[in-house]
């Protein structure tokens, strides 16, 4: 029953969890499921205090119960109590030496703590335990990035992608990645199959990186002298409060240089475009191919 509410907690559904609460709550509110579920309850609702309070509850009537151990580290983590989510999760790890979450939470929790090393370590721990899990990877990717070990990071990010990216952050962050080290043409590659991707994925959700990816390729395409693709791309960064007036300014800058009879380059190869298909419905027609990273691919 515990597993169903917390699948209510991701999902965010707020008066299904609470009817759960008070049915459980009439059957039997000394059960351990009942505490865990009301404590789940509570902290959809942000009352952070209170949910660690059953959570406590929970783990009173059963010290070895796992999920409360695991639970409570999260709530400490959102009151900022970074030692005592810690001690939460060494906990859940002495019931459990396999329970990934808690070597996650505690990779988060040094990562707060501004420790990468420690950080590192435990982030590897919960990616032996779910190797599939592009969450891990991504986290990964970030330690070995703070730690200046990019080609690791490299690896990590390209993995999380390759093994389905649960939040659709992995090609970016490679991207950012690539314009970190002037890579142009592989951050434009990496941006082009995130927007290909996102758009292709048939949900209807906020990217927030979208924006970003929009401006890289437009400056990219201008510093190419592909002036159609650049000034679909600005375009599109008209849609986005935060790249809005670079969007405009770019397309001014296209206007004049086609005004002065300005011709595309020819000299600078450009082996991949957008497709034609994004400026009419928002829907890619056909695929880049994929970035050639053989020599730091897990």
């Amino acid at each position: 029953m515990d597993t169903f509410s917390n699948l209510l907690y991701v999902r965010s559904m707020k008066s299904e969890l609470s009817y759960l609460a008070h049915n459980l709550c009439e059957i039997d509110k000394y059960r351990v499921e009942t505490c865990c579920v009301i404590g789940n309850y509570y902290s959809l609702r942000s009352q952070h205090e209170k949910a660690a309070l059953y959570f406590q509850r929970a783990l009173k009537l059963n010290p070895r119960y796992l999920g409360a151990w695991t639970l409570m580290g999260h709530e400490y983590m959102e009151m900022k109590n970074t030692s005592a989510a810690i001690q939460a999760y060494r906990h859940a790890i002495e019931v459990n030496k396999r329970d990934y979450r808690a070597w996650y939470g505690l990779g988060q929790t040094y990562e707060i703590l501004k420790m990468p090393f420690y950080c590192l370590y435990y982030y590897r721990r919960a990616h032996q335990l779910r190797p599939n899990d592009s969450r891990m990877l991504v986290a990964l990717g970030e330690c070995y990035e703070k730690l200046n070990q990019l080609v690791e990071a490299k690896k990590c990010y390209w993995r999380a992608y390759a093994v389905g990216d649960v939040e659709k952050m992995a090609l970016v962050k490679l991207a950012k990645l690539h314009e970190q080290l002037t890579e142009s043409e592989q951050a434009a590659q990496c941006y082009i199959k995130y927007i290909q991707d996102i758009y292709t994925c048939g949900e209807i959700v906020e990217h927030l990186e979208e924006s970003t990816a929009f401006r890289y390729l437009a400056q990219y395409y201008f510093k190419c002298k592909l002036w159609d693709e650049a000034s679909t791309c600005a375009q599109k960064c008209c849609a986005f409060n935060d790249t809005r007036e670079e969007g405009k300014a770019l397309l001014r800058q296209i206007l004049q240089l086609r005004n002065q009879g300005e011709t595309p380059s020819t000299e600078m190869p450009a082996p991949f475009f957008l497709p034609a298909s994004l400026s009419a419905n928002n829907t890619p027609t056909r695929r880049v191919s994929p970035l050639n990273l053989s020599s730091v691919t897990p």
